[in-house]
This record gives C-alpha cells, sequence and structure tokens, in this order.
C-alpha cells in the first residue's frame, strides 16, 4: 500500500511517498480501508517534534480516518468486513489501510459521506468536550470563540449556537468571519483591525464573555482573559500563536478558571463517556444541527500544502487527504 512517511523531524517538505506492506489485524483489531483523513494542527507539530506525543521514526502521520473495515483481528465483535466507520488514530491515518483497536472505531450514519466523516471527530470532539464538560456552557450564556474559522473554533462556533449560547465569532480575516456567520455566530471581531477586550464588552453589555474558547494563545489570550465575565471559564484548547504567560491576578479579580482541555487524555480515560458524547453529536449532525465544513482535499502528493495551510492559519474549516 500508499502511505506518507515521516523518516526525519522536520517540516512538511520532508515527508516521502512509499510503498510499505499492508497491516494485518492484531487481536481486537480491524484494518480499515482508508477512504479521507482529517488533517489537524497537532500533525504538523508532531512531524517536527514539537508535540507531547512523540511517535518512533519511521511513522506515518494523520490522526484520525473514516473508511471501510476490510479486515477483522481475532476477538472483534459487533464490526464486521464492509462496515463504514470513522475513528481517531493518533498517527497512521495518511495512508490507503490502517490497523486500529476496534472499539475505537465509531460507525457513520448514512447521511455521512466519508469526507465530511473524515473532519468530524476530532474537531468536534474536542470542542463539545471543552464546552459541555470542561465549561459547563448553558443556554443563555455568551461563548467566545478565539480562531473561530479553523477547525475546532468553527466546531465550537456551531456548537455553542445549538447549546443554546450567545457565540462571538473572533478571527483575523472578514473573509474567515463570514464563514462564522453561516455556521451560527451571533456578532463577529476582526481582531487585526479591533481591539478583542473592548469589542467583547461592548457586545455583551459591559459584563465579558461567559465561556472563552481559546485554541490560538499568543498575545490574544490575555486580552480574551481580560474580557471574561465574573466566574467565567477560559478554556485552553491549544496554542497556535504561542504559549502565553497571563497574569494571574486577573484570576483572582474576576473569579474565573482558567480550565485545560486535552480531549484525546479523556478518550482514553474514559472512553463510554467519549461515546456517550459522539452519539449526541452525530444525532444532531442527523437533525441538520452540524454541518462540517470542508475547504479543500489533498491527495498524498501534496500532504505537505495541507499542512502548510493549517499551519499557515488560512485553512476554514478543515481540510483533509484523500488517497
Amino acid at each position: 500500500m500508499r502511505a506518507v512517511l515521516c523518516k526525519e523531524f522536520g517540516p512538511p517538505e520532508s515527508l516521502v511517498v512509499e510503498e510499505i506492506a499492508d497491516p494485518k489485524p492484531g487481536p481486537g483489531q480491524v484494518v480499515v480501508d482508508v477512504s479521507a483523513a482529517g488533517v489537524n494542527f497537532p500533525d504538523v507539530l508532531v512531524i517536527q517534534n514539537k508535540y507531547q506525543f512523540k511517535p518512533a521514526l519511521p511513522f506515518t502521520p494523520g490522526g484520525e480516518i473514516s473508511g471501510t473495515i476490510s479486515a477483522l483481528g481475532d476477538g472483534v465483535s459487533g464490526l464486521a468486513v464492509g462496515d463504514r466507520i470513522l475513528a481517531s488514530t493518533g498517527v497512521g491515518a495518511f495512508a490507503e489501510k490502517i490497523a486500529i483497536n476496534a472499539d475505537s472505531a465509531v460507525p457513520i450514519p448514512d447521511e455521512m459521506d466519508f469526507v465530511t466523516a473524515s473532519a468530524f471527530l476530532f474537531t468536534y470532539g474536542t470542542s463539545h468536550y471543552a464546552l459541555k464538560d470542561r465549561g459547563h456552557l448553558a443556554p443563555g450564556e455568551t461563548l467566545l470563540v478565539l480562531g473561530a474559522a479553523g477547525g475546532v473554533g468553527l466546531a465550537a462556533v456551531e456548537l455553542g449556537h445549538v447549546m443554546g449560547a450567545k457565540v462571538i465569532a473572533a478571527a483575523s480575516t472578514d473573509e474567515k468571519l463570514a464563514v462564522c456567520k453561516q455556521h451560527g455566530a451571533d456578532d463577529v471581531i476582526n481582531y487585526t483591525d479591533e481591539d478583542l477586550k473592548t469589542r467583547v464588552k461592548e457586545l455583551t453589555g459591559g459584563k465579558g464573555a461567559d465561556v472563552v474558547y481559546d485554541p490560538v494563545g499568543g498575545d490574544y489570550a490575555e486580552a480574551a482573559l481580560r474580557a471574561t465575565n465574573w466566574e467565567g471559564r477560559f478554556l485552553v484548547i491549544g496554542f497556535t500563536a504561542g504559549i502565553p504567560t497571563p497574569p494571574l491576578n486577573l484570576v483572582l479579580l474576576k473569579g474565573c478558571q482558567i480550565v485545560g482541555v486535552f480531549w484525546g487524555s479523556f478518550v482514553m480515560r474514559d472512553p463510554q463517556k467519549h461515546l456517550d458524547n459522539v452519539a449526541e453529536m452525530m444525532a444532531w449532525f442527523k437533525a441538520g444541527k452540524l454541518k462540517p465544513h470542508v475547504s479543500n482535499t489533498y491527495s498524498f502528493e501534496n500532504v505537505a500544502e495541507a499542512l502548510n495551510e493549517i499551519a499557515d492559519r488560512k485553512v476554514k474549516g478543515k481540510v483533509v487527504i484523500t488517497p
């Protein structure tokens, strides 16, 4: 089979496409013929050895797939050859086939195509866990989403809308903000030419946001923390603009919480609750309440372009690799 390989840590251009042996399913595993693989910001970090998870070289990057089960390992029940599934894989997704643990396979509803399925689990799973389980977002509250046109950001905009919040989407261009409006944002802020703190205060009658969703970090984190309401929850998702060091006196003065969100660890620690969350999101998708936005698809040969688009924060929604 063909696969994208990281043979040495480095930029996306260092990746190669080669023929490698087809995987065989071990006990409790299934082999999936990959139809599509979602691309996420951690993929950019993993290949440069800058992520908390450090796979041994050589490895195939890519953390989520959709496809069809083509082989079953010993002890697998409840699944069959031909089943359409999606899964979070950690690594290994940018390949024509992959062996995964059977309990990580999630059935794809008939209403969902493979490209959409490959763009669903990582971003919506992260954002749903953040807003529901870590942020305890309640109907009528105000949610501020930074990096709102990116993968996890746009998912947070949609989910916040479905959960009954007033959603303020913040992003770097008017084009990105137009996409956010299409996906449920009530108000938008272009933080390249508007003061983030001042504008959030204006939009909330001086109170600030009840929940802040921050996958960006950098200089925007402190401004967003200063725009947090009394007893608000500041959700730390990621650091595409760098790791911030906000003054902790703000947390005391606002009586607010800074809350870490590590969806991958949550999935491993509480798999049943994760599956319950996925079931809730799938029901919303089938009801037409969630509409993943895929801005582009790429072949194996163009994987570097896809990763650079993510790294340069040009993506609106998700990009996908299609073998």
